[in-house]
């Protein structure tokens, strides 16, 4: 049944969406990750009655032995197939001693309120239910023990309807592969910090209550998918926003001069950094940004999201917090430009931006650098499935 319990991450899907998902599969995972979709209206403004109905759901997929509790400590390789593109890592549990002392490195903040949602759901249910993604720059020894799991037999093997092929093969032999990380310096959050963050928010809080410490650690660790940084595929996180802040289209586009150079186009994805596509009144021009106008040495201020932020979205459409503001929209990674023609088109926009992707390198250098990228810089695809793996602690 993993292709039926098997689901998107939480934070990637609004409630209309997780209805239809749980009304169509009754056995979908969303029911444990976003159980607030299935309560009434009045439940769904206590956050409790969310948690105490996925701790329901959680128990009853297990009573139900669809999820089975292995009877040995293993890791699991971790496949994901589109097309031409494959990715294979690990799915352990990493230390959160580690990501404390920055030996798992991160760079974005995080928001607190989203930091207590989801330290409550693990805290209720007593288990992490969705895989944080890791990067690391890639060894050979550690690819050399990937290709030979891919030859045993395979504990899940599925499509699911984009395309991709998830498949997963358990590992039993871990010591190997302890070894093998143990050599490798430093791992990166890819996706999932507010994850991670929760992780360690719930771990201090079991800690606070001494007397009630669950038997053993696993509270000290939390489990995450880890990817050789070189096979992970960044697509851009797109933006709208609801007005143009009292100006019209017109005045709208003189604001852009000096920094931007700009033409109607055809082309609605820049083709390279430094370009920004805008689709506004029907139409989509083509950005270019001025020679000389940002320090491209600055590794933030060269990251075509803080481009966008720092030249547009601030000083000409007043959206300084883009975290808290709510005239911006996030469109990430698959919804592409046909959601950003149809938010303007619909009236739910006034206009919006395609962006050149974030690299992987940008990401490592940032966090190598102990700085912070704007918020929703990163969109990877394909997302790794929620439900396939669970971390009781």
């Amino acid at each position: 049944m993993a292709d039926r319990v098997a689901c998107v991450p939480y934070d990637v899907v609004d409630d209309n969406e997780v209805r239809e998902f749980i009304t169509e599969n009754p056995l979908s995972f969303l029911r444990v990750t976003r159980p607030e979709a299935e309560l009434s209206e009045q439940e769904r403004h206590t956050a409790v009655f969310a948690f105490e109905q996925a701790r329901k759901n959680l128990l009853r997929l297990i009573d139900e032995g669809i999820l089975i509790s292995d009877t040995e400590d293993s890791l699991y390789v971790y496949r994901l197939t589109t097309g031409e593109h494959r990715q294979i890592g690990v799915v352990a549990c990493c230390s959160l001693d580690e990501y404390e002392q920055g030996l798992i490195r991160k760079h974005e903040n995080t928001r607190p309120d989203k930091v207590e949602n989801r330290t409550g759901h693990l805290l209720t249910l007593r288990a992490q239910t969705g895989l944080i993604l890791l990067a690391y720059r890639g060894t050979e020894k550690i690819k050399k023990l990937a290709a030979d799991a891919t030859t045993t037999e395979a504990l899940y093997d599925f499509h699911v309807a984009d395309g991709t092929q998830h498949t997963i093969w358990r590992v039993s032999d871990t010591a190997p592969w302890s070894k093998a990380f143990s050599e490798v310096p430093m791992l990166y959050i890819a996706d999932g910090h507010h994850r991670i963050e929760s992780a360690a928010t719930a771990r201090k809080r079991i800690l606070a209550g001494a007397g009630n410490l669950p038997s053993g650690d696993e509270y000290n660790f939390v489990m995450a998918g880890i990817f050789p940084a070189e096979d992970l595929r960044i697509m851009a996180y797109n933006r709208a926003v609801r007005d143009l802040n009292g100006l019209t289209a017109e005045q709208f586009l003189r604001r852009l001069q000096p920094t931007f150079s700009f033409s109607e186009t055809d082309q609605n994805q820049p083709r390279k950094h430094g370009e920004i596509c805008v689709y506004l009144h029907g139409k989509w021009y083509k950005l270019s940004l001025a020679p000389g106008s940002y320090y491209d040495a600055d590794l933030i201020e060269r990251l075509d999201v803080s481009i966008l932020q720092d030249r547009i979205l601030s000083p000409i459409l007043g959206i300084d917090d883009p975290r808290t503001d709510e005239r911006i929209i996030f469109v990430g990674g698959k919804r592409g430009t046909r959601e950003l023609e149809r938010l303007v088109d619909s009236g739910d926009a006034a206009v919006s931006f395609s962006l050149f992707p974030t690299t992987m390198n940008d990401l490592l250098a940032v966090s190598d650098a102990g700085e912070i990228m704007p918020p929703k810089s990163t969109w990877f695809e394909p997302k790794l499935k929620d439900g396939l793996l669970i971390h009781k602690i």
